[in-house]
This record gives structure tokens, C-alpha cells and sequence, in this order.
């Protein structure tokens, strides 16, 4: 089971600070993982400006220019951020017996290691 997936909230935990024009500190929901190159795209982090070439659309409007997008960061620069204190944490894992219509399963839990509560 992974420790960040798509939709957690996290924070980079490593870079230049934001005093310095940097992105350490912020926080944001990651919008896609990226698993066989070990990094994330997270929402409002680490943002680039694409150049996209000139093109037309079916309806006639031009396409392209300058676009800022949100790059990759590294799995290892950021940090699931704990539901009850808004601060980074480590993720663990659990195993518990859920009962559903009369049927018992076990299911692997992710859970904040700070405080204890369920991702």
C-alpha cells in the first residue's frame, strides 16, 4: 500500500523556503502520482512555464503561448499532512476486521503516525 496517493493533502518538507522564492512549507492536494518515476504532481507547488506552439482549434480560436503548470516533485520532498494538527507526519499501517452485511474482511488502514487517526 502506498504512502501518498491521488487526493491526500501534502506538504513539501524540503527546498527553498518561501522567503526565498522557494516552496517549502506549502501545502496542497496531490493531483497525480507518478509511480514508476517516484514523484507527485501537487496542486500550486512547484509551478513551470511551458511553452505550448501555436496552434488552431476546430472553432477557429488560437491555442498556445506561455502556460504555467504544476511539475513533478519527489515522492521523498513532500510529507502526508496529519488530519488534526494541519502539521507533517509519517503514514502507518494497519490491518482491521470490518464488518459489511454480515461479512467480515480484512482491511490494510492508513493511519497518521502523530496522532493516531485514519487517512
Amino acid at each position: 500500500m502506498a504512502n501518498i496517493k491521488k487526493g491526500d493533502l501534502v506538504q513539501v518538507i524540503s527546498g527553498r523556503t518561501q522567503a526565498r522564492g522557494g516552496d517549502r512549507g506549502k501545502q496542497g492536494k496531490v493531483i497525480e502520482v507518478l509511480v514508476e518515476h517516484n514523484r507527485v504532481i501537487v496542486e500550486g507547488v512547484n509551478y513551470v512555464q511551458k511553452h505550448m506552439r501555436v496552434g488552431q482549434s476546430s472553432r477557429g480560436t488560437k491555442t498556445g503561448g506561455i502556460e504555467t503548470v504544476e511539475a513533478p516533485i519527489h515522492i521523498s520532498n513532500v510529507a502526508v499532512v496529519d488530519p488534526s494538527t494541519k502539521k507533517p507526519t509519517r503514514v502507518g499501517h494497519r490491518v482491521e476486521t470490518v464488518t459489511k452485511n454480515g461479512v467480515t474482511k480484512t482491511v490494510r488502514v492508513r493511519y497518521a503516525k502523530k496522532s493516531g487517526k485514519d487517512l
